[in-house]
């Protein structure tokens, strides 16, 4: 892992980057959270030119803030606009081929929904497991949440563990209660009416559960 991995994840969707504004949210949300964050670029429905074009543009954005970047599953993407990371689903290539491919210099997270799940990300080769969703998610109505004691049992590996799905900045200390090593959000901080204060919130609120037993010791960085 090139930097050491952020607590909070700040994960793009179609809503925020299709408003004629998403420049402006976007660098008032890294710009808040600096370092403490990194961006995932999540766009679905994107091809070919205009996701390079916007990750680029998203890279230059992160740089200046401090922050990092990450890019769904495009490693060709990550590896031209130089980002910080890959972020895996369960039709990418595997942990293994993208570190083949991306060398130590750049981090792989896989998205997981159990521990069994997350295990088998971590021992294939990824730097961290995002599982989810931990609570009820207006994103992913349809699914059942998996509630705290499958991310306490996923935690449990001692490697680093990003809860997502229904996390509210008030709910951050009892996840890293339960062992995460920092949360995922998207509605959280793109439904607000100010990006940039609802970072803050979540900084904050990670800042302030960062002592506790759940997260002490964890070594997440490299």
């Amino acid at each position: 892992m090139s930097r050491r991995l952020p607590r909070l994840f700040l994960v793009t969707n179609e809503d925020v980057l299709g408003r004629t504004d998403y420049a402006e949210i976007t660098r008032s949300a890294v710009t808040a959270g600096g370092r403490d964050c990194l961006l995932q670029l999540r766009a679905h429905g994107l091809k070919g030119g205009r996701f390079w074009e916007l990750a680029s543009q998203l890279r230059q954005m992160t740089w200046e803030a401090g922050a990092s970047l990450w890019v769904n599953d495009r490693v060709d993407v990550a590896l031209a606009t130089r980002a910080d990371g890959v972020q895996l689903g369960a039709r990418s290539m595997s942990p293994a081929q993208a570190r083949a491919l991306l060398g130590r210099t750049c981090s792989v997270g896989c998205s997981v929904h159990s521990a069994k799940e997350a295990a088998a990300a971590l021992d294939a080769g990824a730097d961290v497991a995002v599982l989810g969703n931990v609570y009820a998610t207006a994103s992913h109505p349809e699914r059942q949440p998996l509630g705290l004691a499958a991310l306490r049992e996923a935690a449990g590996c001692g490697r680093p563990i990003v809860a997502i799905g229904g996390i509210t900045a008030e709910r951050v200390i009892e996840v890293l209660e339960a062992g995460a090593w920092g949360v995922a959000v998207l509605s959280g901080v793109w439904q607000a009416r100010d990006a940039g204060k609802a970072v803050r919130a979540y900084v904050a609120a990670l800042e302030e559960a960062g002592g506790c037993a759940g997260v002490r010791g964890l070594d997440a960085g490299g």
